[in-house]
Formats: C-alpha cells, structure tokens, sequence
C-alpha cells in the first residue's frame, strides 16, 4: 500500500495496488468509479448486466475479468462475490434503480419484491463479503435520498431510502473488520436518471443548475470521487454518505419531484 504518513506514524492507504470490484461497472457512477480507481494504480474486476456495454469498459479499463450477469439476481451476485479469486480489497455494488408510482398503480406483490430484492442484494454481499474482503476494506453500495420527505409516487422508493441507512449501520457490525458504507445520491446525470426521465431530462438539468445550491448538475466523477475516499478512508464505516449538490435543502421542485431524479 501507498500513502502519505498519519499522526500515528502509519500510513494512510491509497489504491495502487488494490483490487475494486465494482458490480454495474459498464456504465454511470459504477464505470467512473473504475476508471478513477485504475487512474489511482488499483486493479479493477468488473460486472453488469449489458454484455457488450461490459465489453466496451473492458476494452477501455482492462480489467482483471469481467461477468455478465443481472445484480437483481441475489444468490448469483452472492456468488460472485463469494468465488473472487482470492482476497480482493473493495467492492461496490451500484446495482439497482428507484420505483416512482402511485399507490393506484402500485403492483403489492412486484413492490414487495423490488423492496426485498434490495435488503437481500445487501445482506448476500455482506454475507460472502466478510469472508472475500481484506480486514480495512470496504463494502460500499449506493441508494438514494428520494423519498426521505413524503410525495405522491414515492411509496417504496421511501421504504427502501429509509431502510439502507439502518441496514448499512447493522451490518456494519456483522462484516467487521471489513468495513461497509452507503452513498446516499440525489440526482446524477448519468443513462440511468435519462431513462427514467425521457424527454424531460434537459429540463430537469436546467432546473437543477438553477437552484441547486452548488449552481451546478451532480455527474457521475462527482459519486466516484466519494466513492474512492471511502474505499481510502479506512476509519469510515456503518455511515450513509449523502452527495446531492445540497438538493435536498432546496425543497419541491415545480414539477414536484423530491430529491432523486
């Protein structure tokens, strides 16, 4: 490992030399989260759905391997976790995307499902991760701050933003000494937020740059970035990160969305 010296006289660990596992690595915070992680001399396994979206970041970030498989499967993201080779330093999982309906369009059973596929994506990662990550590195997943204040649409979307938060803090004492942390994002401009949003995502940009308190769009380097200070920062653990261009201080926007895409 690599650092600059602590108070202590030990050393503050860098990246050269680790090994990132970043699950939804072909795209949006997940892709830019490997690209930093190489630029900081660390090695980079890769997994996502879209197979030839995986091949292009492959081809891009040569990474140590690459899997093509869906994050929502839980016991198949358990496992691939669980047969890394070796003991590996971090991983995060970006997998996952927010649910915005009303109660009347609500499907009970599917909303059940999308709420538990979340906890049991944690606890699978949590479970094979405290044996596959090296004491001091990090299980780092990322949610969401929508829902936090209550809005028509924002049902489970809510449940979910409230219950990360709390799992991440159990777990984190179950998985010690590995290290586990959640990054809470509001709105990030990556393919992700443009499918949900369609053809009012310019407006969204536009009205975010506006009133945004940083006068600017939160992107995907921006997400990274914390993402590899938690990775570095090995005092950090059990604690939800909110990165959000002060979003949530802002209020309802006109078309009353709350933080979040």
């Amino acid at each position: 490992m690599s650092g600059t010296e602590r108070g202590d006289g030990g050393e503050i660990p860098g990246l050269a030399g680790q090994t990132v596992v970043v699950v939804g690595g072909s795209a949006g915070i997940g892709l830019e989260t490997a690209r930093q992680a190489r630029a900081a001399g660390a090695e980079v396994v890769l997994a996502a759905r879209n197979a030839e979206r995986l091949k292009q970041a492959a081809d891009e970030l040569k990474p140590l391997s690459t899997a093509a498989f869906d994050a929502q499967d839980t016991s198949r993201l358990e496992d691939f976790v669980r047969e890394l080779p070796g003991k590996v330093d971090h991983v995060l999982v970006t997998a996952g995307s927010p649910s915005y309906r009303p109660l009347a369009e609500i499907d009970p059973a599917e909303s059940g499902r999308e709420f538990g596929g979340r906890i049991a994506m944690m606890l699978g990662v949590a479970r094979a991760g405290r044996e596959k990550v090296r004491a001091g590195g990090t299980l780092l997943f990322i949610g969401g701050t929508g829902g936090r204040r209550p809005a028509v649409g924002m049902a489970v979307t809510g449940a979910v933003t409230a219950a990360l938060p709390a799992l991440t803090a159990h777990l984190a004492l179950e998985v010690a000494p590995v290290r586990m942390n959640l990054i809470a994002a509001g709105f990030v401009d990556t393919p992700l937020s443009a499918a949900l949003l369609g053809d009012r995502l310019d407006e969204r940009r536009e009205q975010l740059r506006k009133t945004l308190p940083i006068g600017r769009v939160v992107g995907p380097a921006d997400v990274a970035a914390l993402a590899t200070h938690i990775m570095v920062n090995e005092a950090l653990t059990g604690a939800t990160y909110d990165i959000d261009g002060g979003q949530q201080l802002v209020g309802t926007d006109p078309a009353g969305h709350r933080a979040g895409p």
